[in-house]
């Protein structure tokens, strides 16, 4: 049987995926702000295609509870392994860098803590918390893990209550036993069933393209999440982090994901953002509206 990794990489990158360096006096004053107080933001740590258009319109993302996971997901470049003890000021120093950087729309996200009772959400709400408390004008969105789709633990999300909570299932159904080995799709489908239901205002969810899925499939998806009343999706292309991570096995075309973008609005989601360069929080400041 035929896997993942046994699939070869396509020989070069299409021109569609060449991105132009991050130029413009915002993004310049942020990058200085971010060298000067070693700000931690995913945007630059994951060297994010694009950070100079996001930081542009006053939107970055930041990561807690570490920089180690507990899952070791075939698609992810973050590493993992046993995670570091909790720092309990964190959620005040991710406040303090959206103050400094003067953020306008901030995306939260962190590794999964698996090896936490509360699986970090304590720091997740205290982290939100602190924000409102010292950006009270800041918008919020938090993109969380599954935390094994415990209600009592996802339930502090909910009060924390941010503009739009998200969580990715990333691929299709019958790839996400590879793509996303401790996770499992219907349990992704009911993380966000619950935070909807829960009274979550928007809700959201992201997909990575190029690992093998059909058209079929990714359509199967976005209507699995429709079905859920998720508000937006993301669509992207997978890029391999390193040898060690599943390889590409197709580089999708610009037309293509125009094509999903049109079938998602059709379907009903609030915003569609597709596109090779796309990743979970670009446009992110958009999807407040």
């Amino acid at each position: 049987m035929e896997t993942l990794l046994d699939t070869v990489l396509p020989v070069g990158k299409p021109n569609w995926l060449k991105v132009k360096l991050p130029i413009g006096q915002k993004y310049t004053e942020l990058r200085g702000l971010v060298d000067k107080y070693k700000l931690n933001t995913i945007c630059a740590s994951g060297s994010c295609p694009n950070m100079g258009e996001c930081w542009g319109e006053g939107t970055a993302t930041f990561m807690i509870l570490g920089n180690i996971c507990t899952r070791s997901c075939g698609f992810c470049g973050v590493k993992t392994g046993r995670p570091e003890t909790v720092d309990w000021d964190e959620p005040e120093k991710v406040a303090r860098s959206i103050k400094i950087m003067n953020i306008k729309h901030a995306v939260i996200t962190s590794v999964d803590r698996d090896d936490l009772k509360d699986m970090g959400s304590i720091i997740w709400f205290e982290t939100v918390q602190a924000i409102r408390r010292m950006n009270p004008q800041t918008t919020l969105e938090t993109l969380i893990p599954d935390f094994q789709g415990i209600e009592t633990i996802m339930d502090r999300i909910v009060a924390a209550n941010p503009e739009v909570v998200s969580h990715n299932v990333e691929t299709v159904r019958r790839l996400t036993r590879e793509v996303r080995i401790q996770a499992k799709y219907d349990r992704s489908l009911s993380v966000l069933k619950y935070l909807k239901d829960k009274g979550i205002q928007r809700t959201k969810s992201g997909i990575m393209l190029g690992l093998g899925e059909t058209e079929e499939e990714v359509l199967q998806t976005m209507q699995d999440l429709r079905n859920q009343n998720v508000d937006i999706v993301t669509i992207g292309q997978y890029l391999q982090p390193s040898k060690k991570h599943l390889p590409v096995k197709e580089y999708i075309t610009p037309e293509q994901f125009e094509k999903y973008e049109k079938i998602g609005k059709e379907m009903g989601f609030r915003h569609v953002e597709s596109g090779p360069l796309v990743r979970s929080s670009y446009h992110a400041e958009k999807h407040i509206l």
